[in-house]
């Protein structure tokens, strides 16, 4: 009898069971929904903070974009993300500022990013992490001084090896870090063709590293679902942000680009 009274016992509770299932499952969704909703408002404010940022900077975006995406989704999804984003962002900067390109200036500083980027995986596979970020550090030092007395010479030879290494930390690290900017305000150009040369650059990059990740299988289809969703934050921000540095004055904007050299440096002794 024992056990015919756990068999209906057991009979009851699994007739009863959908019910009981059914309710728990829909208590526990409604949090999963809003951790979720919570989520993607706040990729979405970091997308837009990031896109603002490199509209008016010119650069920067992955200062922002890279470590909430890689927080939220882990590191190489997060990365590989936020470089589809980029990517895509920078086809609506480079609309924006096409008649502010300095195409032939900067044509070299781009195909050396564009190398970079595609050897940047495989070139520093090997290479510890902190080797890189240290280098980075000092190169950004290095550039600095060179600015403040006026070391135009130097910073001009410097360009192309400024621009591989750009492109090479942000292939296998998702961001070249201050590189970029050294490289191409090497160029010594007026702010808005500055602007102009670095969301080229920016893209040819972006675009070489989305290419290699989609191939890897990084990028998850919600990725690209997301991308579409941001596509109104693209617009509104880069223009936005173009109307920012019009604003800004060349005082103004040189305080904003070292600003942003500044904060990629504080990221990567953080990351020490």
């Amino acid at each position: 009898m024992p056990g015919t009274v756990v068999t209906r016992a057991g009979c009851g509770s699994t007739a009863s069971s959908p019910t009981r299932s059914t309710a728990g499952a829909r208590g526990s969704a409604a949090p999963d929904s809003d951790v979720d909703a919570v989520l993607v408002a706040v990729v979405l404010v970091a997308v837009a903070a990031a896109f603002v940022v490199s509209a008016s900077a010119g650069f920067g975006g992955s200062l922002i974009l890279v470590p909430a995406l890689a927080l939220l989704l882990g590191t190489k999804p997060g990365t590989a993300l936020a470089a589809l984003l980029l990517a895509s962002n920078n086809v609506v900067k480079v609309w924006a500022y096409r008649t502010t390109i300095p195409w032939r200036s900067a044509a070299l500083v781009v195909l050396l990013v564009a190398v970079g980027a595609a050897l940047g995986a495989l070139a520093f596979v090997a290479v510890p992490d902190d080797v890189v970020t240290i280098a980075v550090i000092v190169t950004f030092v290095l550039a600095f001084v060179a600015e403040r007395f006026d070391l135009t010479r130097l910073r001009r030879l410097g360009a192309g090896v400024l621009a591989f290494g750009s492109g090479a930390t942000s292939g296998f690290a998702g961001t070249s870090g201050p590189l970029k900017g050294l490289a191409v305000r090497s160029l010594d150009l007026d702010r808005r063709y500055l602007v102009g040369a670095l969301s080229l650059a920016s893209l040819v990059g972006d675009v070489t590293k989305t290419a290699i990740w989609t191939e890897a299988g990084l990028i998850p289809f919600d990725g690209y679902l997301l991308a579409l969703a941001a596509v109104p934050l693209m617009f509104g921000a880069t223009y936005f942000g173009r109307h920012l540095n019009s604003k800004l004055g060349e005082r103004g904007f040189t305080g904003l680009f070292w600003l942003v050299m500044m904060g990629y440096t504080a990221r990567l002794v953080a990351g020490l």
